[in-house]
């Protein structure tokens, strides 16, 4: 009897064990080097932005199956950080002040983890459909005390990056700052240098080239919501082409695709803008998981910089939210207010026929008051779809981490955001920090 009974035990223990352990594939997987990582940042996008979303598509998102944790954001100066610092934690594994590009608080360079897998023979990319000289794409190649330097920024992106697709193309050519004229045109010396420059969404299409420079605006790019109007590719598309683009290197890639204007949108409380560009952002992810499952080797790793603007999902002492309604707009409140600045504007009908809503006349009377038309127009449709802001600027909440592929095991539980890097690193096996 006795027998009996350890032989159950050995028994259920052998059960637990095999439950537990990871399969032989996971095994492999979770010991296995990635050759590739591909680090997407929706720029402003934290859980409130995650559970709206989910709540505007009516179903689950890409992004459920890929949560493993979450990060810290703050930064060396503040509770609540900006892109700078948090792109700069993000890319060096170090803390910086607020404003500050790939430096430490006192103004030295930090090497960052795509300076580090270049210096390994991988190829490098840089996306972002805001200017690719802004703040979080900056923060991975250039270092420079001031995030509003973009001319400078754009000088030391070439020809430390092979690709380079987003907007900021008045960076790149003759300008005068500062009582300054500057005359270097940096695009035809990305040219003597190799590169190819593309300005359209179907030279993009078009483009096999190994070095591209892709600017398809003079600043960000357009919002998702109005992209169509214009000749710039998608998100998914600068995405597309740019792993097509550095895939074929020997010894691997480092890619960063960020989606900018998911903050550009909480910044101006539109949650319509929001959604509909956090929608572009997913199929971006989805081009990067559909790599990753078919190469076997990379790792994708999903993480926001911050949170902006303080969203809740409901609002206005309501438990309720009709999130649904945003589907419904088909502009932002910016471009909608320019249409209304006109005094001959039928404005109900006008707000009727790209919102959906019909505006009672105290609420068409607050946006004709409104020395603020956009932010005016953003809040009442806000307030329709009981959508709840906070602050106009960021916030300093902890933001979710996925991540998918080869080392996603790594990035489990609650980090700092100067882990990321770190953790990247100790997925490819590549040392890092490398020395200046």
């Amino acid at each position: 009897m006795v027998h009996q009974k350890k032989r159950l035990v050995l028994c259920i223990s052998l059960l637990m064990v095999s439950l537990i352990a990871p399969s032989p594939s996971q095994a492999i997987a979770d010991h296995a080097l990635a050759q590739n990582v591909i680090f997407l940042i929706p720029d402003g996008f934290s859980s409130s932005q995650a559970t709206s979303y989910r709540w505007f598509k009516g179903k689950n998102t890409l992004f459920d199956s890929l949560l493993v944790g979450m990060h810290r954001t703050h930064s060396a100066s503040s509770k609540v950080t900006d892109s700078a610092a948090a792109a700069t934690a993000m890319a060096t594994g170090s803390k910086t002040r607020n404003g500050m590009i790939g430096v430490n608080p006192q103004g030295h360079p930090l090497s960052t983890i795509l300076e580090a897998a270049r210096q390994q023979g991988k190829a490098t990319g840089l996306v972002s459909t805001s200017t690719i000289t802004h703040a979080t794409p900056a923060s991975f190649a250039a270092h420079i005390r001031s995030r509003q330097m973009e001319q400078e920024i754009a000088q030391q992106l070439i020809p430390k990056v092979d690709l380079l697709l987003g907007g900021g193309r008045q960076y790149f050519l003759p300008q005068s700052s500062g009582g300054k004229q500057s005359h270097r045109n940096l695009i035809q010396e990305a040219k003597n240098k190799g590169y190819q420059y593309i300005a359209t969404r179907n030279q993009l299409i078009h483009s096999h080239h190994p070095r591209v420079l892709g600017l398809f605006a003079n600043g960000p790019l357009s919002p998702e919501l109005e992209r169509s109007n214009t000749q710039e590719p998608s998100l998914s598309e600068m995405t597309t082409h740019a792993i097509q683009t550095l895939s074929p290197h020997k010894k691997g890639f480092f890619l960063m695709v960020e989606g900018s204007q998911i903050d550009f949108a909480g910044h101006v409380h539109d949650a319509a803008w929001s959604m509909h560009d956090i929608a572009a952002f997913e199929k971006a992810v989805q081009v990067a998981i559909h790599f990753a499952k078919k190469d076997g080797n990379t790792l994708v790793v999903i993480a926001g910089d911050h949170e902006t603007g303080g969203m809740s999902v409901g609002g206005y002492n309501q438990y309720h939210s009709r999130i649904e309604l945003l589907k419904k707009v088909t502009l932002t409140g910016k471009s909608l207010a320019k249409k209304l600045a006109s005094p001959q504007t039928n404005a109900k009908q006008l707000t009727h026929t790209y919102t959906g809503l019909d505006l009672t006349t105290d609420e068409i009377k607050r946006i004709h008051r409104s020395s603020h038309p956009e932010l005016t127009i953003n809040d009442i449709i806000s307030n329709h779809a009981l959508i709840g802001w906070t602050t106009r600027v960021h916030t300093g909440g902890d933001v979710p981490v996925y991540a998918f592929g080869t080392g996603s095991h790594l990035f489990y539980g609650l980090h700092d955001n100067t882990d990321l890097p770190k953790l990247m690193a100790k997925a490819m096996n590549i040392p890092f920090p490398v020395a200046r």
